[in-house]
């Protein structure tokens, strides 16, 4: 009797091995999850000028008017003593080409249409998740009259974009992973603000560790001529 009995329980063990078998191989191939949606806007403004600018010229800036100059197709730092490179206020953006953060067609800086505020930062920088809620405050007040823009460098997108999720940053971000942009700055320290006036020369740079909201409000009265409230 007890061999008809394992001769009964035998097949019924082997069933039930074979489905665990096959819920564990289910199991270890899961369907792809559909990527999260991006928390930051598109690039597709960056190339336009503010809405209606609302600025009075800062000393030492050019003329309204003036023709921004063009982007270059390679990526290569311009000849010209004024590239920013060469250091100093009102020297122009590096011609570099930087890939947008939720896709499209990547933005070439010197396209980028001032007065626009450009910040530098990574996820893994301390001071730049201090202040990054304070830029997200900043493109709200200054919206048409300033652009605020990110470029997320030495990072990985997945921790970008848990930053900016976690934070409410939605600003347009560009996403510089071989830190490009600070090679051509000669910067290597992060965060690193710029402030771009409307001929896309760069009036000031900020090294200072994390800017708050009055900090902000400073820079941006002083070398872009255009008052926010902090």
């Amino acid at each position: 009797m007890n061999r008809r009995l394992v001769a009964l329980l035998v097949p019924a063990l082997l069933a039930v091995a074979g489905c665990t078998a096959t819920g564990q191989g289910s199991a270890a191939t899961p369907t792809a999850r559909a990527e999260r949606p991006s928390p930051f806007a598109d690039c597709a403004a960056l190339t336009r000028p503010p809405t209606a600018t609302g600025a009075a010229t800062p000393s030492g800036a050019a003329t309204p008017g003036t023709a921004t100059p063009g982007a270059t197709t390679t990526g290569d730092a311009p000849a010209a003593s004024g590239a920013v490179g060469a250091g100093g206020a009102g020297a122009v953006l590096p011609g570099l080409i930087l890939s947008c953060f939720t896709g499209g067609t990547p933005v070439a800086l010197r396209d980028v249409r001032g007065p626009a505020v450009v910040n530098v930062w990574a996820s893994w920088c301390p001071p730049c998740r201090k202040e990054l809620p304070a830029f997200q405050r900043l493109s709200e007040r200054a919206a048409g009259r300033l652009q605020v823009i990110g470029v997320n460098s030495r990072d990985t997108r997945t921790a970008a974009q848990s930053i900016g999720e976690d934070y409410g940053i939605r600003f347009p971000m560009l996403f510089d992973q071989g830190e490009a942009l600070q090679r051509e700055l000669g910067r290597n320290a992060l965060p690193l603000t710029l402030l771009v006036d409307a001929q896309g020369r760069v009036r000031h740079t900020d090294a200072t560790g994390a800017l708050d909201d009055a900090r902000l409000a400073a820079l941006v009265r002083q070398h872009l001529g255009v008052e926010v409230s902090a």
